[in-house]
C-alpha cells in the first residue's frame, strides 16, 4: 500500500499491511533537534543540516532519508509562523547547549544572560519584554509570564482574542493551499492539516509568547483559577474564539479541499498524571458544546478526521470526547493513571484512533534497557493494532536525553511487529 492508502484505512478501522507511522507531522508527534542529531549519527545518515521549525519545543525537521528509513506515513502541512508569532526562514546556525549545530529562523532574537540563560522575543522584536526562557543547559524555552497587574474592570475577551488569534490572510492561505497541493500531487504520505483552531484554553497560548504586550489574563495558574472564579470572561474569550475560528475552519477548507486526511483541532490537556485535570461538569460545560460544534462541522463538510492532543489521564472524559465527535486520541498517555492499553483497546477501539501510546515515555523510554524497550514497544503495538485505528507514535515529542540505544531498540521493535500478519 501507499501511505496514504495505510492511512486511510486505519483511520476508518481497517488493518492495513502494515502500521502507519507518524513523526513530526505536528507539534505535539515530532523530535528534539538534539536528540534528532544524535539518532541520524547512529543511523549513519550524515547529510543535511537541521532545522528548527519549531523554537519552542526546539523540534527539528525530520528529512526524507530518516522518514524513508523509518517507515513514515505522514507529513505535516504547517503554517511558517512559530509560537513566538515569527516566521521560519532565512535561516541562521544556533548551537545547541549540547553542542547541536542546528539552523534557527532569521527572526529568532535572544540575548544569553549573566548566568547563562538564553532570552528570546516576541515575533524577533528586542522593544518587547523577552517571551521565552531557555535555562542554562536546557533543552526547550518556557514561556514567561508577562501578567500585568489585574484591573477587573479591564478584562476585555474580544481583546484577548483578538490579541492572540487573527482570521486567515490571504498569504496563508496561499501557502496552505499550494504546500498541500504539492505533497498530494509530488508524494504519497498522508498530509495532516496543522489547524488547532479548537484550542480553547491551550496553555502554550495563554501567555501570548508571540504577543508584544498581552493583556487580560496571561499567568497559567491565574489562567485555570479563572475558569471558576471568572467564568463569565472565559466563556467569553471562548465564544470569540470559537466564532473566529469557525470562520478559519472555512476557509481552511477552501484552501486544503480533501487532500488532508486529518485535521488537528486542538492542544488542550484535560488530563494531569493521575485524573482529570478540570471537572467533567467543567468540560460539559466550557468546551464540549464548542467541540461537539466544530467536529460536526468537519464531518458534515469534509472526509476528514478530528485530532484532538489531550495529555494524561483522560479515560473519565472518553464517552464525552466520542460525543463531541473526536476521532483521533493524542499521545495516549500510557503512564498516566487508568490509561492501560489493553483497557483502551477494548473499551474505546472501535470509537477512537489511537495516535501514539507506543511506550511508557517517562520511566521505560529513557530509563530502562534496550531489551525492556523492545519488550514494551512490541506489547503495545500488538495491542493497539489489532482491527486498525492505531498510528505508530512515540507519547508526544521524543525528548532530548534518551538513550540512542533505546530510541532504535523502539523503532526497531516497532517494524518487527508492525505486519498484520
Amino acid at each position: 500500500m501507499t501511505s496514504r492508502e495505510r492511512v486511510r484505512r486505519v483511520l476508518n478501522h481497517q488493518e492495513a499491511d502494515r502500521v502507519p507511522v507518524d513523526l513530526a507531522s505536528t507539534l505535539v508527534t515530532g523530535i528534539q533537534a538534539g536528540m534528532y542529531a544524535r539518532l541520524k549519527k547512529a543511523m549513519g545518515i550524515t547529510e543535511g543540516a537541521i532545522k528548527v521549525y519549531d523554537p519552542f519545543q526546539m523540534l527539528a525537521e525530520v528529512e526524507e532519508p530518516v522518514k524513508q528509513a523509518l517507515g513514515v506515513d505522514t507529513f505535516g502541512i504547517q503554517l511558517p509562523t512559530t509560537l513566538f508569532g515569527y516566521k521560519n526562514e532565512n535561516w541562521k546556525p544556533f548551537r545547541l547547549f549540547d553542542g547541536t549545530d542546528v539552523l534557527i529562523s532569521g527572526h529568532f532574537e535572544y540575548d544569553v544572560l549573566e548566568n547563562g540563560d538564553i532570552v528570546q522575543y516576541p515575533k524577533g522584536d528586542r522593544r518587547a519584554r523577552p517571551s521565552g526562557r531557555m535555562p542554562k543547559g536546557g533543552f526547550y524555552f518556557d514561556t514567561i509570564v508577562r501578567q500585568e497587574p489585574i484591573d477587573e474592570a479591564k478584562l476585555d475577551p474580544k481583546e484577548w482574542v483578538e490579541q492572540t488569534y487573527s482570521l486567515y490572510t490571504e498569504e496563508e492561505l496561499r501557502f496552505i493551499e499550494d504546500t498541500s497541493q504539492y505533497y498530494y500531487n509530488n508524494s504519497d504520505y498522508a498530509l495532516i492539516g496543522n489547524f488547532w483552531g479548537a484550542g480553547f484554553g491551550d496553555i502554550a497560548i495563554v501567555p501570548g509568547p508571540g504577543i508584544l504586550d498581552p493583556k487580560g489574563i496571561r499567568d497559567p495558574q491565574e489562567w485555570y483559577m479563572s475558569t471558576v472564579t471568572r467564568k463569565s470572561y472565559v466563556k467569553e474569550i471562548y465564544q470569540y474564539q470559537f466564532e473566529l475560528q469557525m470562520k478559519n475552519l472555512e476557509l481552511y477548507q477552501q484552501a486544503v479541499g480533501d487532500r488532508i486526511e486529518v485535521v488537528v483541532m486542538s492542544g488542550t490537556d484535560f488530563g494531569s498524571q493521575n485524573g482529570p485535570f478540570i471537572s467533567l461538569a467543567a468540560y460539559r460545560e466550557l468546551y464540549k458544546p464548542l467541540h461537539t460544534a466544530m467536529n460536526d462541522w468537519v464531518h458534515q463538510h469534509t472526509n476528514w478526521k478530528t485530532f484532538y492532543h489531550t495529555c494524561g489521564s483522560i479515560v473519565k472524559f472518553l464517552d464525552d470526547f466520542h460525543e463531541a465527535g473526536i476521532d483521533i486520541l493524542n499521545p495516549v498517555q500510557i503512564s498516566a493513571k487508568g490509561m492501560d492499553p489493553e483497557l483502551l483497546k477494548t473499551q474505546y477501539g472501535d470509537k477512537f484512533v489511537f495516535w501514539g501510546g507506543a511506550i511508557d515515555v517517562q520511566h521505560i523510554l529513557p530509563f530502562s534497557t534496550p531489551d525492556v524497550v523492545h519488550a514494551e514497544v512490541s506489547r503495545n503495538v500488538n495491542i493497539f493494532k489489532s482491527g486498525g485505528g492505531f498510528v505508530f507514535n512515540n507519547v508526544h515529542n521524543i525528548q532530548s536525553g534518551i538513550p540512542v540505544e533505546n530510541l532504535l531498540a523502539m523503532f526497531d521493535a516497532l517494524q518487527a511487529n508492525w505486519s498484520y500478519q
